[in-house]
């Protein structure tokens, strides 16, 4: 991103489409429009201007982000939007297809695979009307590809990423396809249809019976996880799942390999390179596309880099296409407009800003067996809270183009889903910056400065104590594991430092590649294996299927992508209560106690400034980052 997907410091400004002005809210319930600039030199040319087809466009994937995940059954280690929307999506689109090449963040059923869900029995009965589009290789999308998707998420939970216990397909008493193109669901309580069509059906990628093989010889459907069942322990779906793991992990031959050819996207894949630099992905366009508009374009390369100072270079260079100037490389933003007044790159380049409907954290351990306990009280993540400086930051750092992340649902641009509490502050919420609160409440609570580092000297469970479970003697001395790549966020975390120091909480800083951070994200128990202190990766886009700012994905007891293993069952409850009901005082209970219990340290959200070639037109950087390149072209 729930297949929402994370996302590494910054990356959100790398990649056409990548993301955008937020029109907020679900479909069905409100929206807006993004906010405007006064610049110049904020939009692309229009689809008025004389169209030329073919041509290659040339993208810039983000700093150090390596694509290594073909298969939309994906494990929490490679999960992450550069995968999914950037990818996967491309060439093999879910069942319902979210955003638009614009800012809208509704359900987009002119793009999805069904018609819109019918509702009865109480919202305790979905039924499914697949439209009956077509594989590359001549297969129907149809109800059964629907039903192999469900069966294999049945049989691989605890290997699918946006696996939550208790939702789907735990919420299911059955599920069937009672024709060729019907599927219907039976659930084991009445939902909102809202947050079941946003967040649950949006988890279905169908899959074609070609895939429905354990070997790459076997004929179509004979792997039989299609038609698999509980009573046979999923046998067959396990076996399935070994081969297309073992497919997906061979990402040398993902433009080779027969299985990953059969697509039913706008695109597929001509060439692909695991190369740290230089062009290392290039779509085609799919001649066999069911949908509209048809590819314009010959092809769309992307090309990856090192670091963000060799992506600027190349596009000064007019080396691609797409790509986002560096935040060190952007003139300081008074706030008069979201553009800079100037565009450092001329009129070679149109430049648009791209926010993301995300959130900005680190996570921390709870279940690290030294400092687990110290984290698990409220008051130590106040103090980590505490000494975030968001406002100093985005003037040091990102120059003025970044805003506070103040709790669980995205505050830019505004939306009826945003707390009053995360507003407080100048939107830092209820917790402003402010060494000397954060040394007050460590002290107050039994712990002293020894040597610059905060010691806890009162162990016990009293008010004025440090809390259950830490021991005394026990050090606020944490290690963070940071993602590099942006010269930007190097700069975050430093300032992050120092501000800390100054309370008494010793940070060292150990820089990690995202990929490696990403494979760190599995929830571990408590012992000698997990002791890892805190993650830094960057964030979290709430971009399908969670595309309703709900919490199951990250701060429900048990969720997969809840990699700091935080629990509270009063989380648990008003999460839950967001299921079942549409009415926005339910889900102002659940955002408000979120943003005070602090399950993440928030830290800014930096928006993007993205850079299109004048010659290339009808570029659009959706807020979901739902990319849409099909809609593309070279202009005379």
């Amino acid at each position: 991103m729930f297949r929402n997907r994370r996302r590494p410091r910054l990356a959100r400004v790398a990649v056409a489409g990548a993301a955008a002005l937020l029109a907020v809210g679900i479909a069905a319930c409100s929206s807006s429009s993004s906010p405007s600039s006064n610049a110049s030199s904020s939009s692309t040319p229009s689809s008025t201007a004389a169209a030329v087809a073919g041509g290659n466009a040339t993208v810039a994937l983000p700093a150090g982000v390596t694509l290594n995940w073909i298969w939309p059954f994906i494990p929490l280690t490679s999960a992450n939007e550069y995968n999914t929307e950037g990818f996967e999506e491309y060439m093999y689109r879910p069942l319902y297809e979210f955003g638009n090449n614009g800012d809208s963040v509704s359900v987009n059923y002119p793009l999805s695979l069904a018609s819109q869900p019918t509702y009865t029995d109480g919202g305790k009965t979905v039924t499914i009307s697949m439209k009956g589009w077509k594989w590359s290789n001549g297969e129907t999308v149809n109800a059964d590809d629907v039903v192999f998707w469900l069966n294999m998420m049945e049989a691989e939970k605890a290997n699918y990423y946006g696996y939550t216990p208790g939702l789907l397909p735990d919420n299911l008493v059955s599920f069937s396809a009672t024709g060729p193109d019907t599927v219907v669901l039976h659930l084991k309580s009445a939902v909102s249809s809202i947050w079941f069509t946003y967040n649950q059906l949006a988890e279905i990628t169908p899959m074609p019976m070609s895939w429905d093989v354990t070997s790459a010889s076997a004929a179509a459907g004979s792997g039989g996880c299609t038609t698999d069942s509980a009573k046979d322990k999923w046998a067959k779906c396990d076996a399935v799942f070994n081969f297309l793991t073992t497919q997906a992990k061979n990402v040398k031959t993902y433009a080779t390999n027969p299985i990953w050819a059969t697509v039913d996207g706008p695109w597929k894949l001509s060439s692909f390179s695991t190369a740290s630099a230089g062009p290392v992905t290039q779509f085609v366009p799919n001649a066999d596309y069911s949908g509209a508009p048809k590819a314009k374009l010959a092809s769309l390369t992307y090309y990856a880099y090192t670091d963000d100072t060799t992506e600027y270079t190349a596009l000064k260079t007019g080396q691609i296409d797409v790509g986002y100037i560096p935040s060190a490389d952007l003139p300081p933003n008074s706030g008069s407009s979201v553009l800079p007044s100037t565009n450092p790159l001329g009129s070679a380049y149109n430049l648009e800003p791209a926010y993301q409907y995300g959130i900005y954290y680190m996570v921390i351990n709870f279940n690290n067996p030294t400092i687990g306990p110290a984290f698990k009280q409220l008051y130590v993540r106040q103090a980590l809270q505490d000494v975030v400086d968001q406002p100093g930051i985005d003037k040091a750092v990102y120059r003025g183009y970044a805003y506070p992340t103040s709790g669980g649902v995205p505050t830019q641009p505004k939306s009826q889903w945003v707390p009053s509490v995360q507003n407080e502050n100048d939107g830092q919420g209820p917790y402003a910056f402010s060494i000397s609160t954060a040394k007050s409440l460590l002290t107050s609570h039994g712990w002293k400065e020894v040597n610059g580092v905060m010691t806890c000297e009162s162990a016990g469970t009293a008010a004025t104590d440090c809390g259950a479970g830490v021991t005394a003697g026990t050090k606020l001395s944490l290690t963070m594991d940071y993602a590099t790549g942006v010269q930007a966020f190097q700069e975050e975390v430093a300032v992050y430092k120092s501000d800390a120091t100054q309370a008494g909480i010793a940070i060292n800083l150990v820089p990690q590649s995202f990929n490696t951070i990403i494979g760190e994200t599995t929830p571990c128990s408590p012992g000698p294996k997990c002791t890892w202190d805190i993650l830094n990766f960057g964030g979290w886009n709430f971009n399908g299927p969670g595309f309703e700012p709900t919490g199951e994905p990250l701060f429900e007891t048990g969720a997969s992508s809840n990699p700091g293993s935080y629990t509270d069952s009063n989380e648990d409850k008003l999460i839950n209560e967001t299921h079942t009901s549409s009415s926005i005082g339910v889900f102002d209970q659940y955002a408000t106690y979120t943003a005070q219990q602090l399950p993440f340290i928030w830290l800014p959200n930096a928006y993007a400034v993205q850079a299109v070639s004048s010659k290339l037109a009808n570029v659009q950087f959706n807020p979901l980052f739902t990319w849409l390149p099909e809609y593309w072209n070279f202009t005379k």
